[in-house]
């Protein structure tokens, strides 16, 4: 019980980070005030377009948390929660939102082009399905390398509908490469809802159509999450091959930070808010350790990463724009002269 207690704690830990850091990149994408300080002057500070993944933190939480530094991930254009849990440094990461000299892309990607290679993740993508051959791409250079990491490929419930998605889990499986395919299902894919639009069973029973294993969970509950996904990374570091988690959840938010998702039916909303995550997380917590503690523990780590979030804001409107000198460093070359 006291195992089980400690890693909901960690789980718990890196969901309210997730949450802290998303509800204050929406006020300063929005110029607004928020709990974590003042993020704009009145105009909007977060540069480009802003997807959050409110309400989905479970999936980021439980699945990175078996995750290597060593180990590959890609991501979607909502893909904060994934990067934070791979551990990449909040700060560095609010800089790049704010298009600052001190992001990680020196604020020239913004929110949908995050990378931190030093914690292996790859980078996120404005292309549905994008990232995907890029994960099988990686894992297929750790098989060839011999390296005992695997890929985890975190993708929507929109990108089963495209092309890269059959391509990528077709050739991992022939290669058997060492990828786990993340199937975030937030039931939206943009403002369209997912289910209409989507023939058949949805991902778990395409990936069977490639003799894939794959496992459905509760994407909200992280706990269940987190135990599946690491039965899956296990199979996957024995040489099993690649496989699926099938994670149902819901986004609590519209497409980007300034959509109010009027197309939503607000019932169906305030059904999905008495499920949330972390509110699940703490009720769990409080029963497996005496509410008391357990709930002024918990208060006590979302204080903390209130304060970690709302040094970054700071930090990042303090912090200097890029030099234009540098505006055309890192970008690809097709060789000198051969495009005017």
């Amino acid at each position: 019980m006291e195992e089980k207690r400690e890693t909901l704690l960690a789980l718990y830990r890196t969901m309210v980070r997730i949450r802290a850091f998303e509800d204050a990149a929406e006020a300063a994408s929005q110029g607004g005030v928020s709990a974590y300080g003042k993020a704009a002057d009145g105009s909007a500070k977060v540069r480009g377009p802003l997807h959050l993944s409110t309400g989905q933190e479970a999936v980021a939480a439980g699945v990175c948390a078996h995750l290597e530094p060593t180990d590959y991930l890609t991501s979607t254009h909502r893909g904060h929660g994934h990067t934070l849990a791979k551990g990449a440094d909040l700060a560095r990461m609010m800089a790049e939102l704010f298009g600052k000299a001190t992001g990680f892309n020196g604020g020239k990607g913004g929110s949908m082009h995050i990378a931190d290679f030093s914690v292996g993740m790859l980078g996120a993508n404005g292309v549905v399905a994008a990232g995907m051959p890029i994960a099988v791409g990686a894992a297929h250079a750790q098989k060839l390398q011999r390296r005992p990491g695997l890929t985890a490929c975190f993708f929507g419930d929109g990108a089963i509908n495209r092309g890269p998605f059959l391509e990528s889990l077709n050739w991992a499986k022939v290669f058997q490469l060492p990828v786990l395919f993340v199937c975030e299902d937030n039931r939206w894919s943009a403002t369209t809802a997912s289910g209409p639009m989507t023939a058949g069973e949805g991902a778990s029973a395409r990936a069977a159509g490639f003799d894939i294993p794959s496992f459905t969970v509760d994407g909200n509950d992280v706990l269940a999450v987190h135990e599946a996904a690491g039965e899956l990374v296990g199979r996957i570091r024995d040489g099993r091959g690649p496989h699926l988690l099938h994670a149902v959840t819901y986004r609590l938010k519209g497409h980007v930070s300034v959509d109010p998702a009027g197309y939503r039916d607000p019932a169906e909303l305030a059904e999905a808010l008495k499920d949330d995550p972390i509110s699940r997380a703490r009720a769990v917590c409080a029963a497996i350790g005496g509410e008391g503690a357990d709930l002024s523990v918990l208060d006590a780590i979302a204080r903390e990463a209130t304060e970690e979030v709302r040094a970054a804001v700071a930090a990042a409107d303090a912090a200097p724009w890029p030099q234009t000198s540098a505006a055309f460093t890192d970008v690809q070359t097709t060789g000198e002269g051969q495009w005017r």
